[in-house]
């Protein structure tokens, strides 16, 4: 059995007399991107503090790569890269002087720095821009210094705190890219609010929510947690929207068109069966008919209520 890259036991945390995190654990065994899914003010940050060593939670243990973060927090410290939500940047140096200054800090030898920030300038695509200001930087390329400082030291785990929030559609998409090429030597750990996000990008889901871990799984498994309810329906001869709803465990119907209608239905698994047979009979020509699976946002709504 491989060793994890990330465990997370019975994890606790208190400010003051309320629980930010209560009971979580996490293990992660492999590369990939994992998002850290919750709505804002969910327990997100606090975990990924925590994890990183910003903060020592109230109880729990946190191992990286093997080494215990309580125990033996330099070492475990060394195997991880952060990018807070605002990168920390200095908006007076070169790019290069900020990724020297980063690679001191995380302890990369003196012999190997200039290989090391020519491999993350190569990396994020900023190597013909080494010498210019940071300041004088794009947002979408300041996220990519971000991105850069946190895998300077070659870390087995990349934790991502909203690594494309305010950027443009293009931005959002190249740092997409990005964090996928990182992903293929690394571990990813991606945090956000956006359901989007998510499942454009990762592999693993953790959802958290008022501080539990509520879902950990694929994101078919997180798409399929709540039964569809839903079917897209095209008859090239329909029937008056009347007769649609006759049929046992129909909620509603919506003509989307002259030929498409939509179906909410409670649980009845012989509906589609049932709507089969009556078009045959009727001669209603049914020319395609869809189980929609539930959105996203409404598989999150779902398991965050009464959590």
């Amino acid at each position: 059995m491989s060793q994890s890259i990330l465990k997370i036991s019975d994890l606790s945390h208190r400010y003051s007399s309320k629980w930010a995190v209560r009971g979580v654990n996490i293990n992660i065994d492999k590369k990939g991107i994992y998002g850290l899914l919750g709505s804002n003010g969910a327990g997100k940050s606090t975990t990924m503090n925590a994890i990183c060593g910003v903060i020592k939670a109230t109880s729990g243990e946190v191992f990286i790569n093997g080494w215990n973060l309580n125990k033996e927090p330099v070492k475990a410290k060394m195997q991880i890269g952060f990018l807070p939500q605002t990168p920390p940047l200095h908006p007076d140096l070169t790019i290069e002087e900020y990724l020297k200054h980063c690679a001191i800090l995380r302890w990369v030898k003196k012999e190997d720095i200039y290989e090391s920030i020519d491999f993350v300038l190569h990396k994020t695509g900023l190597l013909s821009m080494r010498n210019r200001l940071i300041k004088n930087l794009s947002g979408g390329l300041q996220q990519r210094v971000g991105i850069a400082q946190a895998i300077i030291h070659k870390p087995q785990l990349v934790i991502l705190d909203e690594p494309t929030n305010g950027l443009d559609p293009n931005q959002i998409l190249e740092i997409r890219d990005l964090i996928k090429e990182i992903a293929e030597e690394r571990t990813v750990i991606l945090s956000t609010h956006i359901l989007s996000e998510v499942k454009a990008i990762c592999d693993h889901i953790f959802m958290i929510e008022h501080g539990n871990l509520i879902f950990s799984g694929t994101i078919d498994e997180f798409n399929s947690c709540i039964a569809p309810d839903t079917i897209l329906l095209s008859l090239l001869n329909p029937p008056p929207k009347d007769e649609l709803m006759a049929f046992n465990g129909i909620k509603s119907v919506e003509q989307i068109d002259d030929n498409n209608f939509r179906l909410v239905f409670s649980e009845d698994a012989t509906i589609i069966e049932n709507i089969v047979k009556e078009s045959v009979a009727k001669c209603w020509r049914l020319n395609g008919i869809i189980l929609e699976k539930t959105s996203l946002d409404k598989v999150f709504a779902e398991l965050s209520k009464n959590k």
